[in-house]
C-alpha cells in the first residue's frame, strides 16, 4: 500500500518541530523559541515500535529486522485567520490537506524562554486550529453548492444534500468527522477532501513533572483516549541515548514506553493500519494494511501478483507461533490454518501465501 502520512500541527512555537526531531532522533526541522521557525513543511519516515520482531527473529534465527512504517510532516504554525491567508496561512492548510491524518500539538507547560502570544491554554489553541480548519471547509462546502445550486432538483444528487448537512454541522462548530452520517454518506464524504474529515489524536506538550499523572489535567478530559502526553525535549534527549540508558531512564520515571512510543502508536492507530509479519531465515519483516483488510489484500502489499493469483495463505498467530518456537511447532501441534479469499487478517497474524503467477 502507499505509504500514509500524518500531520504534525499547532500553533507557532508548542513543540512541533522539538516532536518532529525527536520521531527522527536527530535535529531536522529547525526548533527555536520564536514563532515561524518553521515554513517548509518537513518529511521523515518513522519506525513503528514493535517487540515482537526480535523475538521472531530470535525464533527463525535471522538478523535481518524490517519494521512497519509511517511517515510525519512537520507543518509551519497555523495562527489564527489562517484561513483566510494570514500567516501563510493558505500555504500551510494546503500542507494538510496532502495528509491523510492529523497530529494537533497543545502546548500545556510554562516556560518564560519560550515566545508565545497569551496565556498557556491547551483547550484554546486546539480550538483556535479546529475553527481555521472549519472557515477553510466552509469555503469549499460553499463554493461546492454554489456551482450547483441551479441544477434542476432531479439532478441535484446524495452529494447536493450531503453538501448542505455538512454546511449545516461546519456552522455549528462540529469537525466533518465528528458528524452522524450513513454509511454512503461517508463514502461521499471522501470526495470533498475535507480538513476536518481527517481522523487526528492530540499530543500534549507537558512538563516531565506531570508525565506520570496526565489524568489529573482538565484539558480534553472527555476525550482522553485521544490524548497522548509527551514532555518533547525529553524525548529528543532520550532519543538519543543508547537503548539500554533509555530503558533505565523510562524505568526511573515509572514508564514502560516512551512519549515518542505512544505518539507513533496511535498515529499508526489513527491512520486505521494493523500489521502482519512474514518470518523466514532471510527476514522477519512487519508488513502495513489497513484494519478489515482480506488475505488477497494483504498478499498483494508483498507484490501484486501475490493478490492477482492468490491461493491461500498459511497462518499461524503470534502467540502460537512464539509458545511452540516456530513454524513446525505450531504445524505439528495443528495450529496452522489455511485460510481463503474472503479471510479478514486480524493483528499478528504470521502467514506464507501461497499463489499462481
Amino acid at each position: 500500500m502507499s505509504k500514509l502520512s500524518i500531520a504534525i500541527v499547532g500553533l507557532p512555537n508548542v513543540g512541533k518541530s522539538t516532536l518532529f526531531n525527536a520521531l527522527l532522533g536527530r535535529q531536522v526541522a529547525d526548533a527555536s523559541n520564536y514563532p515561524f521557525c518553521t515554513i517548509d513543511p518537513n518529511v521523515g519516515v518513522v519506525e513503528v515500535p514493535d517487540d515482537k520482531l526480535q523475538v521472531l527473529a530470535d525464533i527463525v534465527k535471522t538478523t535481518k529486522i524490517v519494521p512497519a512504517i509511517v511517515e510525519f510532516v512537520d507543518i509551519a504554525g497555523l495562527v489564527k485567520g489562517a484561513s483566510t491567508g494570514e500567516g501563510l496561512g493558505n500555504k500551510f492548510l494546503t500542507n494538510i490537506r496532502d495528509c491523510d491524518a492529523i497530529c494537533h500539538v497543545v502546548r500545556h507547560f510554562s516556560d518564560p524562554s519560550v515566545v508565545k502570544e497569551g496565556s498557556v491554554d491547551p483547550q484554546g489553541d486546539f480550538e483556535v486550529i479546529c475553527a481555521e480548519l472549519i472557515i477553510k471547509d466552509l469555503e469549499s462546502i460553499d463554493k461546492y453548492l454554489d456551482g450547483n445550486k441551479n441544477n434542476a432538483p432531479e439532478l441535484k444528487t446524495k452529494k447536493y444534500a450531503l453538501a448542505k448537512k455538512l454546511k449545516s454541522g461546519l456552522e455549528q462548530g462540529k469537525l466533518a468527522i465528528h458528524l452522524d452520517l450513513d454509511d454512503d454518506e461517508k463514502i461521499l464524504l471522501k470526495e470533498f477532501f475535507l480538513l476536518t474529515a481527517k481522523p487526528y489524536f492530540i499530543v500534549a506538550n507537558v512538563d516531565e513533572s506531570v508525565y506520570q499523572n496526565f489524568s489529573s489535567f482538565s484539558f480534553l478530559v472527555s476525550n482522553l483516549s485521544s490524548v497522548v502526553p509527551v514532555c518533547a525535549k525529553t524525548e529528543f534527549e532520550l532519543s538519543e541515548l543508547s537503548d539500554e540508558d533509555k530503558k533505565n531512564y523510562l524505568k526511573e520515571l515509572g514508564m514502560e514506553k516512551s512519549g515518542l512510543e505512544r505518539v507513533i502508536q496511535k498515529a499508526y492507530e489513527t491512520l486505521g493500519l494493523q500489521s502482519f509479519y512474514t518470518a523466514g531465515i532471510k527476514e522477519v519483516r512487519a508488513w502495513t494494511i489497513n484494519q478489515g483488510a482480506t488475505a488477497p489484500q494483504a498478499a498483494g502489499v508483498i507484490h501484486t501478483d501475490f493478490q492477482h493469483g492468490f491461493i491461500m495463505a498459511e497462518i499461524v498467530s503470534y502467540n502460537d507461533f512464539v509458545d511452540n518456537n516456530g513454524w513446525e511447532g505450531a504445524k505439528t501441534k495443528g495450529l496452522l490454518r489455511h485460510e481463503g479469499k474472503t479471510y479478514i487478517m486480524q493483528p499478528d497474524d504470521i502467514v506464507e501465501f501461497r499463489f499462481n503467477v
